[in-house]
């Protein structure tokens, strides 16, 4: 159970602080008081959350955030029955979330979803993931498929703890999809952007990113994106929404709109 008492504003209303935990947000200019975690409090939160105080598991929050992600994909963009939704997977935890997204669009009804997941599992939950995706009849291949009738590409390839930039076969995984002109649905943070300073000033990253999905606190790389955003992840307890700066989903909604 979390203390009571966890969370306080400071006196200078561009921060919070978690007190017991150590984490603390920054509110950024010209972006309409949104609330952001950077890289290592991102990581720090999540220890927190998958701590004795959290009590949350990898393969819980894995699941919370590939359902949020799924279901902003549909308020976006609908249930797509004509052509193909391909969802690109890294090896890491973004990767897992990406898994998740997959067997979720299927269950809500998109007839044409295909997987793409270059990396060897590292761990048994991510094996089990993958097995969930072949039950739901989703084709699992190393290499891009055909994008001639694909309609959206969701960018599950790396989140808050990548380090520019992309490399192969993920920088040419991306430049394909550059070159297609497909739009991208963006996990956590488009894949090869500084999570800090959002797009690299070199190297290959997504040029076509349609909708952000950040997970849990939207990331610095966030302010430089202007299109649609999302904010997904329902794991922060009650008393860390009392006293943050941006909107949590309220009633059953898993996902809001920024």
């Amino acid at each position: 159970m979390f203390p009571g008492k966890l969370v306080r504003r400071l006196s200078c209303p561009t921060a919070i602080f978690v007190r017991r935990w150590g984490v603390q947000g920054r509110k950024m200019t010209g972006t309409a008081g949104k609330l952001f975690l950077g890289q290592e409090e991102a990581k720090k939160l999540d220890q927190v959350l998958m701590g004795d105080e959290g009590g949350y598991t990898l393969e819980q929050l894995m699941e919370l955030a590939g359902q949020s992600c799924a279901v902003a994909i549909v308020k976006e963009y609908g249930v797509i029955k004509s052509g193909s939704v391909v969802v690109l997977c890294g090896p890491g935890n973004n990767g897992g979330d990406g898994l998740v997204v997959a067997r979720h669009l299927v269950q809500f009804g998109f007839t044409d979803v295909q997987l793409v997941y270059p990396a060897e599992p590292k761990h048994q939950h991510f094996v089990k993931l993958l097995k969930q995706v072949e039950n739901h009849n989703v084709p699992v291949t190393k290499n891009l498929p055909d994008l001639s009738s694909c309609k959206l590409v969701v960018d599950a390839l790396f989140g808050f703890s990548f380090r520019p930039p992309l490399r192969e076969p993920y920088s040419a995984m991306a430049q394909q999809v550059n070159d297609s002109g497909i739009p991208v649905a963006a996990v956590d943070i488009p894949s090869g952007w500084d999570v800090e300073k959002g797009p690299p000033s070199e190297g290959v990253t997504f040029t076509n990113v349609s909708m952000l999905i950040s997970l849990t606190c939207p990331k610095p790389c966030a302010a430089k994106f202007n299109g649609p955003h999302y904010l997904g992840g329902r794991f922060i307890p009650k008393q860390f929404k009392e006293f943050s700066y941006f909107p949590f989903p309220e009633g059953t909604e898993v996902v809001i709109k920024l």
